[in-house]
């Protein structure tokens, strides 16, 4: 995809399933990985399978500390020059039912799916705006467009980051820093598979995605950087505030 090569992609959640894909993906167009985790033993593994170290900054970061990531992203601007494109892809989720579920879950749930990509943002499109503009993926779900039982706090999170999204990228349309959203569907993660492992509730929630799924698969961690490259390269240097599923048709929107 055009203007890629020589870019410099920050990208959360790194080195999980989804985040694994889109590094590998970033780094064969060419792309500077920044690849940010909470896991260091993850992020050694990513830098591993990939090879090619000269494209990869490892950062293990804890992206609900505000002041930690204004610094790490501070840091990471001053070494290599510029951050073209950030990726926020990092999340976490439990399936429970709302009413069994706890104050204190809630607010993990929240500071990791919301508040993590919005100290992001914070941090980097300031400098995304000062060397003429920039891309922002948002990975949120589809759960953030239809709801998901046993996901009630997540969807939340997931339609808030949907919201923030479209207000984002008009407020920063004037500065050239173009802001769109990606929402998998059910797919085949650490996540999804910890339902499984959730009892009959978590197991049943499951196999009932499977089953409405249109094309009769789970999504697989590859299937999500296509879009993702796209959004981030000169080939969408016109869209903005836009919402686009990655969920085999399992959600549908006009």
């Amino acid at each position: 995809m055009r203007g890629l090569t020589g870019k410099v992609a920050v990208i959360t959640g790194a080195a999980g399933g989804i985040g694994t894909a889109l590094s590998k993906r970033f780094c064969e167009e060419g792309v500077h990985i920044v690849a940010v985790d909470v896991n260091e033993t993850s992020l050694q593994m990513l830098k591993n399978s990939i090879g090619n170290s000269s494209q990869l900054t490892l950062i293990q970061l804890d992206i609900t500390d505000h002041a930690a990531v204004q610094k790490e992203i501070e840091a990471v601007s001053q070494k290599l020059g510029r951050i073209d494109i950030l990726v926020n892809n990092a999340g976490w989720d439990v399936p429970i039912q709302f009413l069994e579920s706890s104050p204190d879950f809630w607010q993990k749930v929240i500071n990791i799916n919301l508040l993590g990509a919005l100290n992001l943002q914070h941090s980097v499109v300031p400098i995304m705006i000062k060397n003429g503009g920039g891309k922002v993926i948002n990975i949120a779900s589809d759960a953030g467009r239809v709801g998901s039982s046993g996901e009630s706090v997540y969807s939340a999170c997931k339609g808030g980051l949907i919201a923030f999204s479209k207000t984002l990228a008009r407020e920063c349309a004037k500065n050239n820093v173009l802001v769109n959203v990606v929402c998998p569907g059910p797919t085949e993660t650490a996540l999804l598979k910890s339902f499984i492992g959730e009892g009959d509730y978590g197991k049943k929630i499951y196999d009932g995605l499977l089953r409405s799924i249109p094309l009769k698969r789970l999504g697989q961690p590859e299937d999500i950087p296509g879009i993702v490259l796209f959004l981030g390269s000169d080939d969408a240097n016109f869209i903005t505030g836009q919402v686009i599923s990655v969920s085999g048709g399992l959600t549908m929107h006009g």
